[in-house]
C-alpha cells in the first residue's frame, strides 16, 4: 500500500495532529508492510523511516493580523492555502490512499481527479468532526472514503453518513514515563507545586481562565508550553495575577518528557476537544490530570481523572488541590494504563487495518 499523509505543520512543529501523524507514519513504516509518504512544511529527517516531501507554506503566525474573509477566516485557513497551493502540484497520483485532518484547502487538493482516477481519501478529526457533520459555509464540500473518529461522540455522530472508524490518538511510552524531573535545569521552582499546560495560546484552549483557576491556588506556579495569538493576553494577565508564579514558553520537543516528569499537576481547560494527545502524554508520565467533566474525558483518562468544570475557576482550583493534597502520585499503574491502551504502535496497527478496509470498499472511476 501507498500512503500519503498530507499536514502544514508536519516536520516543522509539534502540535497534536503533527505527533499523531509522524508516529502513526513511523509505526506503518517500521512494519515494513507499506510505503508511507509525508507531506509537510518542514524538512525530512534521517531517524524517519518514512519518506517526506517538502512543500513550502506561509506560517499561521504570519496571517494573524490580516482581514477575516469568507473561506479565509482565521490565520489556519491562510496558511493552509498557502500549504495546498504547492500540494496541488504533487505527484498524488502514485499513491493508492491520501490522509489529512486540515480542511478544506488541503481535503479538496487530496480529493480532485487525477485523469480518470480520483484516489481514496481518508480523513481523521484531530481537529474536530466539523468538515463531516456540518452542511454550512466551505463544509458543505466536504467529501472522504473513510473518517477516523478520535473519540466516541464523534464517532456515534458519524457513523451512518460515512464509513467511519473509532481510534483515539496515541503516546510513545518509550518517551513518556514516570521518572525524575529537570525543575532546576528547565527553570523552575523546586520549592513549589507546579502546575503545568501544554496548549495553544488559543481562545478555545482557557489559557486565560486557567490562569485566574491558578491564582486561587495558594503558592501554585503555573507553566504553560505553548504559544499563539493570545500571547500578549496571557503574559499581561499572568504578571497580574500570578507575579512571580508563571513561565510561557515554546519548549524543544526532546524536552517536553522532562518537563511532564517536572510537574506535580496535568491541567487542561479546553471543552469539547477532539481528543487531546496531550491528556495521554501526562498520564504515561505519571500525572494526575484535571480535566473537564465530560464523556469523551471520561473515555480518555479512564479512572485517573480530577474532574472539574473548566467555566468556574473555583471549581479548576478545586481539582488541583484535590490532586495536590493526595502528594506524589506518578505511578506506574497510571503509566501502564496509558501504555496499554495508547501505544502509538498498537494504533498503527488499527490504522492500518481500516486503510484496507476503505480500499477494500472504494470503488472509485
Amino acid at each position: 500500500m501507498r500512503i500519503l499523509f498530507a499536514l502544514p505543520g508536519l516536520h516543522r512543529v509539534h502540535r497534536g495532529a503533527e505527533v499523531a501523524f509522524e508516529s502513526i507514519a513511523q509505526a506503518m513504516s517500521l512494519g515494513g508492510q507499506d510505503e508511507i509518504v509525508l507531506a509537510g512544511s518542514g524538512h525530512a529527517r534521517e531517524d524517519r523511516a518514512y519518506g517526506f516531501w517538502h512543500v513550502p507554506c506561509v506560517p499561521r503566525e504570519r496571517f494573524e493580523r490580516l482581514p477575516k474573509l469568507p473561506f479565509l477566516r482565521h490565520e489556519y485557513m491562510y496558511e493552509e492555502l498557502t500549504f495546498a497551493s504547492g500540494l496541488a502540484f504533487k505527484r498524488l497520483g502514485d499513491f493508492d490512499l491520501t490522509v489529512t485532518c486540515s480542511y478544506p484547502y488541503v481535503n479538496w487538493a487530496l480529493r480532485r481527479p487525477l485523469g480518470r482516477k480520483r484516489i481514496p481519501h481518508v480523513f481523521v478529526t484531530q481537529n474536530g468532526d466539523w468538515p463531516a457533520t456540518s452542511d454550512d459555509a466551505e463544509y458543505r464540500f466536504f467529501s472522504c472514503d473513510g473518517l477516523v473518529c478520535t473519540n466516541p461522540e464523534y464517532f456515534e455522530r458519524n457513523r451512518s453518513r460515512w464509513r467511519s472508524t473509532l481510534i483515539p490518538n496515541g503516546v510513545d511510552p518509550d518517551r513518556f514515563s514516570p521518572g525524575p524531573g529537570r525543575r532546576e535545569a528547565l527553570g523552575l521552582p523546586e520549592d513549589r507545586p507546579v502546575i503545568l499546560m501544554v496548549s495553544a495560546l488559543a481562545e478555545s484552549k482557557r489559557v486565560l481562565e486557567s490562569i485566574r483557576a491558578v491564582s486561587l491556588v495558594e503558592d501554585a506556579f503555573l507553566v504553560v508550553a505553548g504559544d499563539g495569538p493570545l500571547r500578549s493576553q496571557v503574559d499581561q494577565l499572568a504578571s497580574e495575577l500570578l507575579p512571580g508564579r508563571f513561565m510561557r514558553g515554546s519548549f524543544a520537543h526532546q524536552d517536553m518528557p522532562d518537563l511532564y516528569r517536572s510537574a506535580d499537576v496535568f491541567l487542561h481547560s479546553t471543552p469539547n476537544e477532539a481528543f487531546g494527545n496531550v491528556y495521554v502524554e501526562a498520564l504515561a508520565s505519571g500525572l494526575p490530570v484535571v480535566a473537564n467533566d465530560e464523556a469523551h474525558t471520561h473515555w480518555i483518562l479512564g479512572d485517573w481523572g480530577d474532574w472539574v468544570d473548566v467555566t468556574s475557576p473555583e471549581s479548576v482550583a478545586g481539582g488541583i488541590r484535590a490532586a495536590l493534597s493526595r502528594g506524589d502520585r506518578k505511578t506506574q499503574e497510571r503509566a501502564g494504563f496509558a501504555a496499554e491502551r495508547y501505544a502509538w504502535t498498537r494504533l498503527a496497527t488499527r490504522y492500518r487495518a481500516f486503510f484496507d478496509e476503505v480500499l477494500d470498499r472504494t470503488d472509485l472511476p
